[in-house]
């Protein structure tokens, strides 16, 4: 093979490559032949040369090498240098990424899984919400003032006593009954009502009267179970009358009462277990459809019957307070009702 092939010129003074650093001080080694990693079109050239056997020398012009010296330039210059500390941020930034995604995973189970009675109040509250919609929807709706036909009994309020009339109630083990302590509560509030100018009447549970009854509320007062379920068994229960009339009304009065009772009895609103027996009690679809209607379960016979027993007044006081709010078209001022 001849040695023109390699080298263009037969110079003793080698030319130095365009390719070389100049930071590189050392040369190399005489007879070593560097050659580019790249394929081109004179090493094909070269190539397809050595093994068609003897060829005449065919000599490109210089134009050539430099046009492919510079298109080689330019490569090596656009190139990004590949460092090792990329690698390095790259691995950092995943690590991190994967620690946070298991941190969120973590908190998130460790919310679920943690009892009621340990949880934070607000986000207490986000959960029963997110449980049930329906009646976290009612604490947070836009109060609006409550109109009834011309001459209907708007100052005239009914008071069902729960169980009056019919049975006893639920009965705790010390012989204390429902009826007993949902009586005491019902004749406070019934006197407190009257102080107030209103016509008030105490009805039993399955009362005749019922039937079209016109008021301008109905209340049916009740408490609940004597069983202990749970530490996070405390509190009260207050829903509202479905009714395609005059839910807006109903929906007013689960506001003003919850907020007032709470408010004035420090029993929290309990309201993530209200119950279909509850927003479908029976007398709901009984009475006239424009006379506005609520339940109210006042607190546990079991965790909360000392105050149950022992100051009815004070509960009557919150009821009382919640149906004035109503009745005024007052506003809710703290519709979370508790921290």
């Amino acid at each position: 093979m001849s040695r023109e092939m390699y080298q263009i010129e037969d110079d003793p003074k080698q030319r130095k490559s365009r390719f070389s650093f100049e930071a590189h001080e050392s040369e190399p080694e005489p007879g070593t032949v560097r050659r580019e990693a790249s394929i081109d079109a004179d090493e094909v050239l070269y190539g397809d040369a050595s093994h068609s056997g003897p060829q005449p020398e065919a000599r490109k012009p210089e134009s050539a090498y430099r046009g492919q010296s510079s298109r080689r330039e330019a490569i090596s210059e656009g190139a990004v240098p590949n460092h090792p500390g990329q690698g390095i941020g790259k691995l950092f930034v995943q690590v991190i990424s994967s620690v946070v995604g298991v941190g969120v995973i973590t908190a998130t189970l460790f919310s679920l899984w943690m009892p009621a009675s340990l949880m934070p109040g607000s986000l207490q509250k986000r959960l029963a919400e997110a449980a049930s919609p329906n009646q976290a929807a009612l604490l947070t709706a836009t109060p609006e003032a409550a109109v009834l036909p011309s001459g209907f009994p708007a100052k005239k309020i009914g008071i069902v006593v729960g169980h009056k009339g019919s049975d006893s109630g639920a009965v705790c083990s010390n012989g204390l009954t429902e009826l007993e302590v949902n009586s005491n509560v019902a004749t406070f509030a019934q006197m407190k009502l009257i102080d107030m100018g209103y016509d008030v009447e105490l009805l039993d549970e399955f009362d005749p009267r019922l039937k079209d009854y016109q008021a301008g509320l109905l209340l049916s007062i009740h408490a609940d179970s004597c069983d202990y379920i749970n530490d996070s068994a405390t509190g009260f229960k207050v829903a509202a009358a479905l009714s395609e009339t005059k839910s807006e009304n109903s929906n007013r009065l689960v506001q003003c009462i919850a907020d007032r009772y709470a408010k004035i009895t420090g029993l929290r609103y309990h309201y993530q277990s209200v119950t279909n027996d509850m927003t479908r009690y029976h007398a709901f679809s009984e009475i006239d459809p424009n006379t506005t209607a609520g339940i109210i379960e006042i607190g546990f016979l079991n965790l909360d019957q000392e105050i149950l027993t022992s100051n009815p007044e004070l509960l009557a006081d919150g009821i009382v307070a919640g149906i004035k709010c109503y009745m005024y078209n007052e506003g809710v001022t703290d519709p979370a009702l508790q921290p």
